[in-house]
């Protein structure tokens, strides 16, 4: 589940919907299912895993770490410099970048 999380720029809404689905997996491998009602700090203390909300974020400050290292002229760190300047957005709310969730 946590591949290509480095790069992603998780909203609330979707980090709510990936630990749900953890949850499902976990309740599964322990063979137990909502029906039994066991609360889910006592499966991941069983299993003894941490949330994946927390997997993710290391994950990407990792890769934010390994970005950093490298060379201004690398292509990831050129997109650092990309000015917008006139283009035109969309109606609503911006995208949050990637940047701006670090």
């Amino acid at each position: 589940m946590l591949y290509g999380t480095e790069y992603w720029a998780i909203k609330r809404y979707h980090a709510q919907k990936i630990s749900v689905v953890e949850m499902h997996m976990l309740r599964w491998m322990c063979g137990n299912t909502r029906r039994d009602k066991v609360r889910n700090e006592y499966i991941r203390t069983k299993i003894g895993v941490t949330p994946i909300e927390e997997k993710m974020r290391e994950n990407c400050l990792r890769w934010f770490d390994h970005v950093r290292c490298r060379l201004t002229d690398a292509p990831f760190r050129r997109l650092e410099r990309i000015k917008l300047g006139q283009v035109k957005r969309a109606q609503g709310r911006p995208k949050k970048t990637w940047m701006k969730v670090i």
